[in-house]
């Protein structure tokens, strides 16, 4: 694959190889090594040409050694060819080197500088002599490389320093590895890294891993890197999240209210707010509650003895009070005007009936 120019403006052309053998499928880096590279060469290609709109990115594939996307200054065109990717084979590190540097060769901007950027998740099985012997050729042609060592450290880290170590030479530093291990976000350690803001790069490396950028210069570019930075961040503490398997707190219940000391008014204000957390609770294709039969109730509120009982049993209200008794006796003799007159109905439906003749 391929990364461009930096903050100090120098024109750049790079190829970023990305590994996609069947180590990447671990889940040791969330969600997977794969998927955890995708997010580290996406920020990468990002801010390689966002240094410079000359720069050119291209994309290459270590395990099945193919050329995705040929040096281009679309980022759209190498992402849409790096979520194509699916793990397959073993990492083939010498010819995917040897591959990128002839891409490198074919550029069309002869004045561009050129690195290749290595994403290594596996195990390299190349001899040393022969990473050796290639480092010392691309020191030759003035081919810079960076490596990203992550998932296989302890079988690759040696390996790989010395064959950066032989490339940069006793006073280079144009070239530059970085070993992530388990645990610590892909794309964060990238960027804190001397890939990103390394001496040749015009940056410190300070922290935060910002500092090879000048939010002044490029408010945009420092923008999207905090956002996918945060992003990251965030689906990585959900994912953890749901690994735990925590449940959410339930909710606490209301407190006990003595409703005696309450007023009328208060009373009915909190049955009404009960009444509307209960058709809250209820779900939405629970059945309709059962009409009253207004016979029923008539009957009911026809009784005088359950009406006193009723009285008798609310908290504040004395049965024997002028008030209740008046309402009392209004309700008696609606009932009784009632009666009267489904009486006077009753007389009038029978006399309107036919007689039968004997």
């Amino acid at each position: 694959a391929v990364v461009s120019t930096q903050s100090t403006g120098v024109l750049e052309s790079t190829v970023i190889c990305v590994d996609n053998s069947e180590f990447m499928r671990n889940g040791d880096f969330v969600p997977t090594r794969l998927l955890a590279q995708q997010d580290a060469v996406n920020m990468l290609c990002t801010s390689k040409t966002r240094a410079n709109p000359e720069n050119t990115v291209a994309l290459l594939t270590l395990g099945s050694l193919k050329v995705l996307s040929t040096l281009t200054t679309e980022v759209g065109k190498v992402m849409s060819c790096l979520h194509s990717i699916e793990p397959e084979g073993e990492v083939n590190f010498l010819t995917g080197i040897k591959v990128a540097q002839l891409a490198l060769k074919h550029r069309q901007s002869k004045n561009h500088k050129t690195r290749i950027v290595l994403f290594v998740g596996s195990p390299v099985e190349a001899e040393e002599k022969d990473l050796v012997r290639l480092a010392k050729k691309l020191k030759k042609e003035k081919v810079n490389v960076d490596i990203v060592n992550f998932g296989q450290a302890e079988d690759n880290t040696e390996k790989l320093t010395n064959f950066v170590n032989t490339l940069n030479g006793k006073e280079g530093t144009g070239s530059h590895i970085v070993t992530v291990s388990v645990g610590p976000n892909l794309s964060d350690a990238l960027m804190k890294s001397a890939i990103l803001s390394g001496d040749d790069m015009g940056g410190s490396g300070g922290a935060g891993g910002f500092d090879f950028i000048d939010p002044n210069q490029d408010p945009e570019l420092a923008l999207a890197l905090r956002v996918s930075l945060e992003e990251q961040r965030q689906r990585q503490e959900e994912e953890n999240k749901v690994e735990a398997g925590g449940d959410a707190p339930a909710a606490p219940a209301p407190e006990h209210v003595d409703l005696s000391q309450l007023s009328e008014e208060e009373q009915i204000a909190l049955a009404m707010q009960m009444s509307l957390a209960v058709e809250e609770e209820l779900p939405k294709d629970a059945p309709a509650p059962a009409q009253e039969d207004p016979d029923v109730m008539a009957d009911v509120m026809a009784d005088p003895e359950f009406l006193q009982q009723v009285l008798t049993d609310l908290p504040g209200v004395d049965p024997s009070s002028e008030a209740v008794r008046s309402v009392m006796g209004s309700i008696n003799k609606g009932n009784k005007n009632k009666k009267e007159k489904d009486g006077d109905e009753e007389g009038e439906s029978a006399a309107k009936k036919p007689r039968k003749d004997n």
